[in-house]
């Protein structure tokens, strides 16, 4: 069915969007510019560390693929796609790696029909749904048919948590998908902090709240409460360019650029 223009919220700001304005993406409107720009003369670091956020969630899908053996993926709030994607980088650990995406933003929608494919031997989906409402998540038939639930699934929400201005229902949504995950499953998140430059990034909120976007900031024993009962894994929650560095993103940045902690923990 078509979308009309205005169920594309054109004239309000857009998480996604930003994000793949500020990384040098065409998928955004005048709104997402604005708020993009001004949060750039805000805090000129919102660019390495959007950066650094994307290298965090590239290297635990290595690292939950091919040191883990994690051969199933749901990744909550995918945002626009920009290669390479989850199902990039775990199929190819195992061709036959199975990933389901979900977002509720139109224009990620069809970007995801027409972009997000997989390997012949794998399978990618996409489910059309608000993180607020897990159970749409957990009941959409294209779950169901991608994901076996008798076997552990690597569950990313990367960068996503911060629109939910409500610890406690945040921390609802998070555990009501994980509770009907196997034992030996995954949980990988980042989640926006302002600890280490809160000036700054006081005025990015409110820019990014002005023009109808919500932006949620979230102090490091708050953060930890989205793994309680589940085992950490080395280094455990942390900046995101401090987990499991490689050597392959930007070099040199300063911790008070990066306001984001990152955590894979297991569940047992």
């Amino acid at each position: 069915m078509e979308r009309r223009s205005e169920d594309l919220q054109t004239d309000r700001a857009h998480g996604a969007r930003i994000y793949d304005y500020i990384l040098g993406g065409k998928d955004n409107f005048a709104v997402d510019r604005e708020a993009g720009e001004n949060s750039l003369r805000i805090w000129p670091a919102l660019k390495p560390h959007m950066r650094a956020n994307r290298d965090f969630m590239h290297r635990v899908a290595r690292y939950l693929a091919a040191e883990c053996g994690i051969r199933q993926f749901l990744d909550i709030g995918t945002g626009l796609p920009t290669s390479p994607n989850l199902h990039e980088i775990v199929q190819q650990v195992d061709p036959a790696a199975r990933v389901v995406y979900t977002d509720n933003d139109p224009l990620v929608l069809a970007h995801a029909r027409a972009l997000m494919l997989g390997t012949v031997q794998g399978r990618t989906a996409y489910v059309d749904a608000d993180m607020r409402d897990p159970r749409t998540i957990l009941s959409a038939p294209e779950f169901g048919a991608t994901l076996d639930l008798t076997e552990p699934v690597g569950l990313l929400l990367i960068a996503i948590v911060h629109f939910i201005e409500d610890d406690a229902e945040a921390l609802r949504v998070v555990r009501q998908v994980l509770d009907v995950l196997p034992s030996g499953s995954y949980l990988a998140m980042s989640i926006a902090t302002d600890e280490f430059d809160p000036v700054p990034l006081a005025e990015v909120q409110r820019e990014y709240n002005r023009l109808g976007e919500k932006l949620i900031f979230r102090d490091r024993a708050t953060a930890l409460r989205f793994f309680d009962g589940l085992e950490l894994c080395e280094p455990g929650l942390v900046q995101v360019h401090k987990w499991r560095p490689d050597g392959t993103g930007d070099q040199g940045v300063e911790d008070k650029d990066i306001a984001m902690y990152g955590a894979v923990a297991r569940k047992p």
